[in-house]
């Protein structure tokens, strides 16, 4: 008698799908993690990223290593603690991580703000910018809500992080003045077009957190992260808008290169214009 060996696709039961290589999956989480606090955090060091995540230096390297081969982050020679030494080694996320983050979007969202303002004109798209951040400060008003600045700033540091922004809070030494970074920015290369949109974001960080705010260097215009200083210790006064419910926006605002003393600025790109708005009674 003839057996006729039965078709792969007639098999009762199926075969169970190959396990992945053991570890596999656990580094490419931590990699993952390496990744999302050089967005957040850096220019970062090994050594600092080897405390945040628990981890040795020299599985940190490795990390970083192949995140590197990857074109995801680069090295970062920044300036030498004191003034004097090595400078000293960071990492810094890369255009690539950026855009594999950010996706499609960008890029539809520009084509859509050049068709607005070839048919509109700029003073549309100077709307659209102020309609979007409007939004933006309604839905956070409603989280950043502590009696003091510095407590603000942190909750806004939350819900930008939650948004995708990768924010985080960083003390500038010897001053009462904190940093508010964005790691990262869904719409880097649609403000790099249309810088409306920066200087609305930091009219709405202003009446946010009731404070003067100012711009040091933006990921639009090149810079390794958006940061914007917060003085902690000086309050603004509310003032009222033209739009019901809604203060004037504070000045000055925008984006200015040279920030206070202690301040430092993260990025290697050319100082940019400064944009000051006079306060109300000094006019």
């Amino acid at each position: 008698m003839t057996i006729t060996p039965r078709a792969p696709h007639a098999t009762s039961a199926r075969l169970p799908a190959p396990r992945p290589a053991e570890g596999v999956d656990h580094e490419s989480t931590t990699r993952a993690r390496v990744l999302q606090h050089v967005l957040s955090d850096g220019p970062v060091t090994a050594a600092a990223l080897a405390r945040m995540l628990d981890l040795s230096a020299a599985g940190i390297r490795r990390h970083l290593g192949c995140l590197e081969d990857d074109g995801l982050v680069a090295v970062h020679v920044g300036r030498p603690t004191g003034g004097r030494g090595r400078p000293a080694r960071s990492y810094v996320a890369t255009d690539r991580a950026h855009a594999e983050i950010s996706g499609e979007y960008p890029d539809i969202a520009s084509q859509a703000l050049r068709f607005l303002a070839e048919i509109a004109g700029d003073g549309a798209v100077e709307e659209f910018a102020q309609a979007r951040m409007l939004e933006l400060e309604e839905r956070y008003s409603a989280v950043v809500t502590a009696d003091d600045v510095d407590g603000r700033v942190r909750q806004l540091a939350d819900a930008l992080s939650a948004d995708g922004f990768a924010a985080s809070v960083r003390p500038v030494e010897g001053t009462s003045t904190v940093q508010l970074c964005q790691g990262h920015c869904p719409v880097a290369h649609v403000a790099a077009q249309f810088p409306q949109l920066c200087d609305a974001e930091a009219q709405v960080f202003s009446r946010l957190l009731g404070s003067h705010t100012q711009r040091l260097v933006t990921l639009a215009n090149g810079g390794h992260v958006c940061t914007t200083n917060v003085p902690v210790h000086v309050p603004m006064p509310r003032t009222r808008s033209a739009r019901p419910g809604v203060p004037e926006p504070p000045g000055p605002v925008g984006t200015d290169a040279a920030g206070p003393a202690g301040s430092e600025d993260f990025s290697d790109t050319p100082e940019p214009t400064v944009i000051r708005r006079p306060m109300e009674g000094t006019r």
